[in-house]
């Protein structure tokens, strides 16, 4: 008489943690060029949606699966990732981002008679690059940033426009220090990037 039979191991219900162990390879291998944006998104839809170990084996099977575990360090945190973009308007309004956020790699802001201050200081970011677009009407915007984040002006300022973040505070970069990209066009208004310390 036969036994009973053993469990299919694929079968086997995956937890949260194998989920974000998935995503950091891919996280990882799209930070290396091996996928595009695209493919990124679409992975990382079918590793949140997993239910069993069968259902992840064929978004990772090729890539190198022990890529994200030699560096762990430069792996972001597996809810940033999935960040979506982000576009806020402010008319005749302001716009206030501060503490705990997670900045999504590409954010959009529009003022017009309106203000923005985004607070990077306690921010995680969802890629190691991030593009803030900031366009100003008769507005404006201030970001703050922290030492260890490197910034990048690109904005056009008619009759207004961009500056920062000055050596008043100096930058404390690395390896691993995100980079923050600031683009747009300020027409009679400005935009300002600052550095400060962590409060």
């Amino acid at each position: 008489m036969e036994g009973p039979l053993e469990p299919d191991p694929t079968r086997m219900r995956i937890s949260d943690a194998d989920r974000h162990r998935v995503a950091e390879i891919l996280r990882d291998a799209a930070g290396e060029g091996r996928l595009d944006l695209a493919e990124l998104d679409q992975r990382l839809e079918a590793t949140y949606a997993a239910r069993t170990f069968a259902d992840l084996v064929p978004i990772t099977d090729d890539l190198p699966a022990g890529t994200a575990a030699q560096r762990p360090q430069r792996a972001p945190d597996a809810a940033a990732a999935l960040a979506p973009p982000e576009r806020h308007v402010a008319i005749f309004g302001s716009l206030d981002r501060r503490g705990a956020w997670t900045v999504p790699q590409r954010m959009s802001v529009f003022t017009m008679m309106g203000g923005a201050e985004l607070d990077l200081r306690g921010a995680s970011f969802a890629a190691p690059e991030v593009t803030i677009t900031v366009n100003c009407f008769m507005g404006g915007a201030q970001i703050t940033v922290p030492p260890h984040v490197n910034v990048v002006v690109e904005g056009t300022g008619i009759m207004g426009g961009y500056s920062g973040p000055g050596t008043r505070v100096p930058a404390a970069l690395d390896v691993d220090s995100p980079t923050v990209r600031v683009r747009g066009v300020a027409i009679w208004g400005g935009v300002s990037v600052q550095r400060k310390r962590p409060r």
